[in-house]
């Protein structure tokens, strides 16, 4: 063999372990990176599975603030409630120790005083509302009011014996107010010279077992009454206003 073929053998040969080296560089390379690519796309999904749950918290603790703040509202619209419903029964007693405090001071003072007139209206079932029949009567009796002097109006509601009985005291009272609210706006009388109450079936004055007996029991009195002691006035002509 010649040098010159010498020379090329020589370089087919390093040609050729330069291929074998660059194969088995490229395997190795594969076989050290695989585990890094494989841990790389673990590390991703393991992100990806994390910010989910990051969301899924962050949704979760959001919809806990909110129903937390819900349930604060909802006590503190409670507490309001509470706090108005006290409120209103403080009211409610005091409005009812000043009202006995006044009819105290009216029955102590009974006796001095004398019933000169009356009248009575009477509703339909269930109701509360005055009809014109039962204005006309108690403008008629109002007539007298212009001369008497040092009087109260003693106003009394009352029901037939038909439902509950509170419902029966809650609905006479109704019926008095009615007539005190007609009677105190149309002719300026004072609060002070009422006398109301209601007294719901406990004092019938006709038969409740008959529809004519019902019908008179669903009623308000109102009667004149004039302190006359040391006094010498006439008193008006009484009223015999009477129901249907």
């Amino acid at each position: 063999m010649t040098k010159y073929g010498f020379g090329i053998s020589m370089a087919v040969a390093a040609f050729a372990v330069a291929g074998v080296t660059g194969c088995a560089t490229k395997n190795y390379v594969r076989q050290q990176t695989a585990p890094i690519i494989q841990h790389t796309g673990q590390l991703e999904d393991q992100t990806a599975q994390n910010t989910r749950s990051i969301q899924d918290t962050d949704q979760r603790a959001q919809s806990g603030i909110k129903q937390a703040q819900s349930a604060a509202d909802a006590a503190s619209q409670n507490a309001q409630s509470a706090n108005t419903a006290a409120g209103n029964a403080t009211t409610a007693a005091n409005d009812a120790v000043h009202r006995a405090s006044r009819l105290d001071d009216v029955v102590q003072g009974l006796d001095k005083y004398k019933q000169v007139a009356d009248v009575t209206v009477t509703f339909g079932f269930d109701k509360s509302t005055l009809t014109a029949d039962d204005k006309e009567q108690l403008d008629q009796f109002a007539g007298q009011l212009a001369s008497a002097q040092h009087y109260i109006l003693q106003v009394t509601g009352g029901t037939d014996s038909t439902g509950p009985k509170q419902y029966n005291y809650d609905l006479s009272q109704r019926r008095a107010d009615a007539v005190v609210q007609y009677l105190a706006a149309k002719y300026n009388i004072a609060p002070h010279r009422f006398y109301l109450i209601g007294i719901g079936e406990d004092k019938e004055v006709a038969d409740n077992s008959t529809r004519a007996g019902r019908a008179k029991n669903r009623r308000v009195e109102v009667q004149l009454l004039t302190n006359m002691a040391g006094q010498d006035a006439t008193a008006p002509a009484a009223s015999n206003g009477a129901g249907n």
